[in-house]
């Protein structure tokens, strides 16, 4: 059981180790990077690679761990007992699995995401520990068990909003996804828009480049912005000569899908000024 990338998803090869090495020492993977590297979508192409289904877990600030458990409704179960239901009498009537749980008790291996760990409280990593180590927990309310019947694969990601407990880290392999080189954004490019004309992404990816390269810019485009962007270029049938600035402007084309914030904007705006007085 080996990834090695697919039609669909440009891997690389330091890339690959990490996600085999995780499957290999059984630890969860955790994956850090800009946001729009393809961090969540790696998780889904591990899944289609090795041919297992997945489970997502999307972390929000207010998600607590217990809740990739189970969750006890305790006050559907007053309720029922107040109108005299039947099912009150079974607690497990009132138990909801969690993504953890449904991972467990899966029939066969599959690929558990756990996205964006970082946005969830501090104790979020801490109150998993023992959970991911000794993959088991127990049900207080039913006195019950749960053990993964097959370890699944795990893959945390982060945006390194915050920083992640030490004894949290201790449990993964880590993976730090870096920004494609140009070579490698080719590539990417290619399975995303093939047959792009190579003039014409030579050139947006010069202007993307320099873009990400200008001193001050608050929020750097991302890899799913230039696709997105380049998306928005090929439906509007430009062409290299189109993107090439006249000296006038220090603004892209379709500018809306690479910068992101008014401070951005006005600082690209103002260097189309001085453009213009350097005349």
């Amino acid at each position: 059981m080996r990834f090695t990338g697919t039609e669909s998803y440009v891997a690389t090869d330091d890339l690959t180790v990490a996600v085999n090495a995780a499957v290999t020492l059984e630890r969860p993977l955790l994956v850090k990077g800009e946001p729009g590297t393809g961090k969540t979508e790696l998780a889904r192409q591990v899944s289609t690679s090795l041919g297992v289904p997945m489970i997502e877990w999307h972390i929000k600030s207010t998600t607590k761990a217990q809740q990739g458990l189970y969750e006890y409704d305790a006050v559907s179960r007053l309720r029922d007992s107040q109108l005299g239901d039947e099912k009150v009498n079974d607690v497990a009537n009132y138990i909801k699995r969690g993504k953890l749980w449904q991972a467990f008790e899966a029939d066969s291996r599959v690929v558990l995401l756990i996205d964006e760990i970082d946005k969830a409280d501090i104790e979020f990593p801490n109150d998993l520990l023992q959970e991911l180590d000794r993959m088991e927990f127990h049900v207080y309310e039913t006195g019950q068990t749960v053990r993964a019947l097959h370890r699944p694969i795990i893959i945390i990601t982060s945006n390194n909003e915050k920083e992640l407990p030490d004894a949290f880290l201790r449990r993964c392999f880590f993976h730090y996804i870096r920004f494609p080189d140009i070579d490698t954004m080719h590539k990417i490019i290619e399975v995303h828009h093939p047959g792009i004309k190579n003039e014409l992404l030579t050139t947006a990816l010069t202007q993307f480049y320099k873009i990400r390269d200008q001193q001050g810019i608050k929020k750097k485009p991302s890899t799913s912005e230039v696709i997105d962007w380049l998306k928005l270029l090929l439906a509007e049938d430009l062409m290299s000569q189109d993107l090439k600035s006249d000296g006038a402007s220090a603004l892209p084309k379709m500018h809306g899908a690479l910068l992101k914030n008014e401070q951005d904007l006005h600082l690209f705006e103002k260097l189309a000024f001085m453009a213009r007085n350097d005349r």
